[in-house]
Order: C-alpha cells, then sequence, then structure tokens
C-alpha cells in the first residue's frame, strides 16, 4: 500500500516553520555565546583558584554533565519560579519558556564547554606563562593575550562538536511547549495530517547543518595539522 507524498502542504506552512527554525538558531548561538563565555570562567578558576573554590566549579561541572538536559530544562522551568515567588514576594511571579530553555541551556552547556576550555589551556605549553611573566605581563594578561588565544585555536573543532550536540539538544524544549523548529513541525504534521512529510523535512534540515558543522571540523583539524607538518 503506498503513500501519497504531499510536499505543497509544506510549502503552505513554511512561514510557520521558519519562525520555528529562527528560534532554534537563537537558542542554539545565545546559549553557545553564553556557555562559552560562563565555561570560561568555570575553566580557568578550576585551573587557578584556591582548592576549596575549584572543588566547588568541579562538582558544578560534574552534576549538569550527569543530570540529563531533559531535566535540567523541567527544573528551571517548574522550580525557578516557586524560588523566585518566594524571594520576591509576588505570587504571580513567572517564568516563560524562552527564558526557562536558554537557563538551563547556560547551566548545562557551560559545564560541558568549561571541560574543553580547561583541556585546551592545558594544551598550551606551560612555559608560555612564564614566557609572557618575564615580558612584565601579569597572570590575567598573560591569560588573555597568550594563553586563552592559543587554546581557543586549538580546541575549536571541539567547540564546534559541542555546538553540533546543542543544535540537537535544542529539539527538547517541546516538554515546556517552546515552539522550536522541530516543534513547529509536530504541529504543522498533525495539523495537516502530514507527520511523514514533516519529519522528513526537519531530518533533512538537522542533517545538512550537522554535516556542515562536522565538515568544518574535518576541514579545521586538516587545516592544523598542515599547519605543523
Amino acid at each position: 500500500m503506498g503513500y501519497d507524498f504531499d510536499w505543497v502542504s509544506l510549502q503552505r506552512a513554511w512561514p510557520y516553520l521558519a519562525q520555528g527554525l529562527q528560534m532554534t538558531a537563537f537558542l542554539v548561538v545565545a546559549a553557545m555565546a553564553a556557555g562559552v563565555g560562563v565555561g570560561t570562567l568555570l575553566a580557568i578558576t578550576r585551573i587557578f583558584a584556591p582548592r576549596p573554590v575549584a572543588a566547588l566549579v568541579a562538582g558544578y561541572v560534574n552534576l549538569f554533565r550527569s543530570i540529563p538536559l531533559i531535566l535540567t530544562i523541567l527544573w528551571i522551568y517548574f522550580l525557578m519560579p516557586v524560588v523566585l515567588r518566594a524571594a520576591t514576594g509576588d505570587p504571580n511571579l513567572s517564568v516563560g519558556p524562552i527564558y526557562a530553555a536558554l537557563v538551563a541551556f547556560v547551566l548545562a552547556e557551560s559545564a560541558y564547554y568549561c571541560e574543553i576550555i580547561r583541556a585546551g589551556i592545558g594544551s598550551v605549553r606551560a612555559g608560555q606563562m612564564q614566557a609572557a611573566q618575564s615580558l612584565g605581563m601579569t597572570s590575567g594578561q598573560a591569560l588573555r593575550h597568550v594563553i586563552l588565544p592559543q587554546a581557543f585555536r586549538n580546541m575549536t573543532p571541539s567547540l564546534i562538536n559541542q555546538t553540533i550536540a546543542l543544535l540537537k539538544d535544542t529539539s527538547l524544549v517541546y516538554v515546556i511547549s517552546l515552539n522550536d523548529f522541530l516543534g513547529a513541525a509536530s504541529k504543522v504534521g498533525q495539523r495537516d495530517g502530514r507527520v511523514v512529510e514533516v519529519y522528513l523535512l526537519v531530518a533533512a534540515v538537522y542533517l545538512v547543518l550537522c554535516t556542515a558543522g562536522a565538515w568544518s571540523v574535518t576541514w579545521l583539524q586538516r587545516r592544523r595539522a598542515a599547519s605543523a607538518a
């Protein structure tokens, strides 16, 4: 028994699907930028801070790398309003799904980015810090101007890989009814009775984006190998 594909329905629904794709892109870019920023601070703290502080950061990283991301999203969406209401005394205070998703992604992704950045800093030869300090730089200046630029260059492929994982993880926001690309596609498919066509389109879009990211990682790795030769 054959299936009668109807791609015209997807053309009609594309404006709505495009809005979902824009939401997915916003979540990826915002979570990546904030996650890398927070992850850098966490990595620096874990490497250079006193042992008790470094242990707290390690606990944070291990916690958010150990629990499912969907659970983090649910925690933030349902528990953060309760905490904020208790802190502010406002019984009507609520947290929208966009803010809840962003907070959850930043909390989780910063833990992963922290480990990537920590490894990147560790890949820079220790003598670089001493050389910079011998030129009159402070530890902070040496870290900012000498160590981190080299570290980020070394860890760019790993950062891209983690961002690809983040792109796929954004589909989990369906649990808080946020209208991302997959969520919009699901609604269109159920409304029009064209679930097969919609999910094939979603799979194709994710395949193209993730393949482009994977290709860029391969290209960067080959470029680094060629420059090191």
